[in-house]
């Protein structure tokens, strides 16, 4: 693996999260008490940014916030985590704001409210053909197109929120990162190029053109919050493949990094480079 990670540009949201951290999930119609309530940045865009940076790549955040106290709040936390935020538009809409319940045992229900995100304009963004490009689906869909038009190099898609999908946006993909459930709901994945597809405590696989060629399993952790998971997980396998590593060990990697996510309370956790992961996952020959 190359010791110089690789650049990764974000096009994509950015929200701020408020967390009612309960003991149960409500039923429809229902009101629980004594819940906790906390303020996070978060956005999928954001969370994947904050983590390729913070996993050691060259990151660089395209999005856009409100011109609010939330906004400002939002821009810091990318730029602390060693995000480039140059590319984030401040707009007058309000910056967007996810509503998330969390159980105890960490899985969650969320509502977005978009806000700025819905006036993502990629004029006068260019990407370089080192540069790989991941985008997601809480922003427009002809964003996304958009960014697919002009992405140069290695162009990935996160499938999520799920939706059908143009068939010019799936030919152009070199990659497609889902979990199971997004992967059912969009049957022309059977057909992509390369798909990743988590499936929570059971690890991840990877699908060419709907053939299973590579998994990995996950490891045991303690589930804090699953929020940020996957968006650390879609960081790190970008980078991870990138950075030369088979499918085998990028899964591998990839999932090291989300479960050490998943047992954080935070959106953006603090994460180690990528190196730790890719020693802390070698298989045994390696160490010898």
């Amino acid at each position: 693996m190359s010791n110089a990670l690789p650049a990764v540009t974000v096009v994509g949201s950015i929200n701020l999260d408020l967390i009612a951290t309960a003991e149960r999930l409500p039923t429809a119609g229902e009101t629980i008490g004594g819940a906790v309530l906390s303020e996070q940045p978060g956005g999928k865009g954001a969370n994947q940014a904050a983590a390729a940076a913070r996993l050691g790549g060259t990151a660089r955040m395209v999005g856009a916030v409100g011109n609010d106290a939330q906004g400002r709040k939002m821009l810091d936390a990318l730029a602390n985590a060693g995000v480039d935020t140059a590319d984030v538009a401040v707009l007058p809409e309000p910056t967007g704001t996810a509503l998330i319940v969390v159980d105890r045992e960490g899985e969650n229900q969320i509502v977005v409210c978009p806000g700025a995100n819905s006036h993502l304009s990629l004029d006068g963004v260019e990407f370089g053909p080192e540069e790989a490009v991941l985008c997601q689906l809480e922003v427009g869909l002809p964003v996304v197109l958009e960014a697919a038009r002009k992405a140069r190099g290695f162009f990935v898609l996160n499938a999520a929120p799920a939706m059908d999908l143009p068939a010019e946006l799936l030919v152009r993909c070199d990659l497609v990162i889902v979990n199971e459930s997004e992967y059912a709901l969009i049957p022309a994945l059977a057909e992509a190029k390369l798909v990743a597809v988590t499936y929570g405590g059971d690890g991840s696989a990877m699908f060419e053109h709907g053939r299973k060629v590579a998994e990995a399993p996950s490891a045991a952790v303690a589930v804090a919050n699953t929020v940020g998971a996957g968006d650390a997980f879609c960081a790190a396998l970008v980078l991870a493949l990138r950075s030369g590593l088979d499918y085998n060990r990028a899964l591998a990697v990839a999932n090291a990094v989300g479960a050490h996510a998943v047992g954080e309370s935070s959106s953006q956790p603090d994460l180690a480079r990528l190196g730790h992961y890719v020693e802390q996952t070698a298989p045994a020959a390696d160490a010898l």
